[in-house]
């Protein structure tokens, strides 16, 4: 969170993911599914983990007063639910994994690039520094809320997706299914709240009379709308990331064709 604001999009985006990408490959290449052991150790290690991660980080992001700060704790939980696709075992579990990799980058990417837009104008990132802020920098916050939407999970948008496979797979998974997938619906409902903590002190919050914010400039602008519109494009066109998605968590578990 201390990094400069266009660090942290490559690091929100893809340098979280690089120790799930070991993780896997370790795991489903040193220590093959059919060996003793090894779906206990996803069962009963990996998902409780995974369960703590998205509940608590969650629940410390709906509290947390800098921005930035919100989407690292945020982060966290997106990582949960990477790791339970992954503690399931199954196809279909790993698939959701590797889809929500793609996904939340997409999203947490679009989300950090507005930050970085904010960043031109607000110099401490808190969230009682942005009231009244889509006031002078509408182009923004609407990115930012769009991106929200992607990380709530809100259909139409990539972040439905995966977590729409993830919830099939959890109901898939036996006993557990139905708890699992409250856990998810509970964090989902806990992302509406942290991402409305921001929308609400910048659109509903009066802007400072000496705020000298700007919109920011055009190029950061539209990289950030790129991030965003790619989000809905991946949400109503998912086709190549789930092909993908499959296949690798096919390659994984040993079934591919």
């Amino acid at each position: 969170t201390f990094a400069p604001n266009v660090v942290t999009v490559f690091l929100a985006a893809c340098a979280t993911k690089v120790s799930i990408y070991i993780l896997l490959r370790f795991d489903f290449f040193v220590f093959q599914p059919n060996l003793e052991g090894h779906d206990f150790q996803f069962a009963y290690f990996l998902m409780p983990l995974s369960l703590l991660a998205i509940l608590v980080a969650s629940a410390v992001a709906m509290f947390e007063p800098n921005l930035k700060r919100l989407l690292a704790w945020s982060s966290v939980a997106q990582i949960g639910y990477i790791t339970l696709g992954a503690s399931l075992v199954s196809v279909p579990g790993i698939t959701a994994g590797l889809l929500h990799i793609f996904n939340h980058a997409l999203a947490k990417g679009a989300l950090f690039l507005a930050v970085a837009c904010l960043g031109i104008s607000v110099a401490r990132m808190r969230i009682d520094t942005i009231r009244g802020i889509a006031q002078k920098m509408p182009w923004t916050m609407a990115a930012f809320l769009l991106a929200g939407f992607s990380l709530i999970g809100v259909p139409g948008t990539a972040g439905f997706i995966s977590k729409w496979y993830l919830i099939t797979a959890t109901l898939r998974s036996g006993s557990l299914g139905i708890a699992l997938v409250a856990v998810i619906v509970i964090s989902s409902l806990m992302a509406v709240v942290y991402i409305w903590r921001v929308v609400e002190a910048a659109y509903f919050k009066p802007l400072d009379p000496d705020s000298t914010a700007v919109e920011a400039p055009l190029p950061l602008l539209l990289a950030t709308w790129g991030a965003v519109l790619l989000n809905f494009y991946f949400g109503l066109r998912p086709d190549l990331p789930v092909t993908l998605a499959t296949s690798a968590a096919q390659m994984l578990h040993g079934q591919m064709q």
